[in-house]
């Protein structure tokens, strides 16, 4: 009985844990991209228009 326990909190947390840390991943590569593309186009007018 606590085999089946244990399968069934795994299946229930293991994606939502998936989808968590790929959303904080993403994030943090956005946010990394978005300074790189800041620092490389300085200067340019295109970084003033709204996104």
């Amino acid at each position: 009985m606590a085999g089946a326990i244990a399968i069934v909190v795994v299946l229930l947390i293991f994606p939502t844990l998936i989808f968590v840390s790929g959303g904080v991943a993403s994030a943090i590569l956005g946010f990394f991209l978005q300074k790189d593309g800041e620092t490389r186009h300085a200067g340019s007018e295109l970084l003033q228009i709204d996104d």
